[in-house]
């Protein structure tokens, strides 16, 4: 029997085909940051700050937004104060950020609470003159009687915050490259045959769950020797890149995998920690939702046909 590769979602074969771009957003962004109003590192991390907190509280009235500021929740558009707002009541553990400077995007992967249950947050703030012209945000929901548990958030991830030496450095599009070919691997099934280029190292965190690395807890920890069913049909998209830190963090959609009710797909906001020409570190929140769901936000960056 083979083993999917997202294990805590029951992966199963799906199809996948690079997107080139998904549709354009409606809130304006610059497409570089060199406006004189643009944010700084601080400034978009602050941003963050304010958006969990006002979140956590409930209060989207203390955000600091742009005029005509869009909101979106799985790619639906919302007001502020839908969705998730009504229903958390504060914040977890866990939070991991991507500051994109260039681009004025602040992203993160953040754990808040409806009660004692958990919520796995990815969240995508674009940023105009140092306020919040667009919130866009995939949830994953936890019960107690939901098969995989998130297990390891109460840390960071293991090689995401390391300092990126100085002789790995990669420019912005060599390292957007190094992310893809792991979207290769899933769409050819083979991460050989796509060459993507892990490091000994390498190690992956998935909704929580030690899926490869150390303490990944199966005979096939490594990311070379775990099974991976082809994925003909994905979609991948660029929703930050942390040029300090060494992160891309891209937006996919696996397609219909047959795995859950039909017409459904995993959708991922995955982080890759590049440096050095190889993939050191992978965290990726996932979710399931219909298999025709685009992000509705443009890429950041172009994503080439294969």
């Amino acid at each position: 029997m083979r083993i999917g590769h997202h294990v805590m979602l029951g992966f199963s074969a799906v199809a996948f085909a690079w997107a080139s771009l998904l549709p354009a957003a409606a809130a304006a962004r610059p497409a570089d940051a060199q406006s004189i109003d643009a944010c700084d590192r601080a400034c978009l991390t602050g941003l963050l700050t304010s958006y969990v907190d006002a979140l956590a509280a409930g209060d989207p009235s203390k955000l600091p937004l742009a005029p005509r500021a869009r909101f979106t929740e799985d790619s639906q558009d919302m007001k502020p104060g839908e969705g998730l707002w009504k229903s958390v009541t504060g914040k977890g553990g866990f939070r991991q950020d991507y500051i994109d400077l260039r681009k004025q995007v602040a992203a993160a992967h953040v754990e808040m609470r409806e009660g004692k249950n958990p919520v796995l947050l990815s969240v995508v703030l674009h940023v105009e003159g140092g306020r919040i012209a667009g919130v866009e945000t995939l949830v994953q929901r936890f019960t107690p009687n939901s098969r995989f548990q998130p297990k390891v958030l109460g840390s960071p991830i293991k090689g995401m915050n390391d300092p990126v030496p100085a002789s790995g450095k990669q420019s912005r599009q060599s390292m957007i490259e190094t992310a893809l070919t792991y979207t290769e691997g899933l769409r050819v099934g083979n991460f050989t045959d796509a060459d993507t280029p892990f490091a000994a190292e390498t190690y992956r965190v998935e909704n929580g769950v030690v899926t490869a690395g150390e303490g990944c807890g199966r005979a096939d920890c490594g990311l070379y020797a775990q099974n991976i069913f082809v994925h003909p049909a994905i979609l991948a998209s660029v929703a930050a890149v942390d040029e300090e830190q060494g992160i891309v963090l891209l937006w996919m959609n696996f397609g219909d995998t047959g795995s859950y009710e039909p017409g459904n797909a995993l959708i991922t906001f995955e982080a890759f920690k590049v440096w050095g020409g190889k993939i050191h570190s992978i965290n990726a929140f996932l979710t399931t939702r219909p298999q025709a769901l685009g992000r509705s936000w443009p890429s950041l960056d172009p994503v080439r046909r294969p």
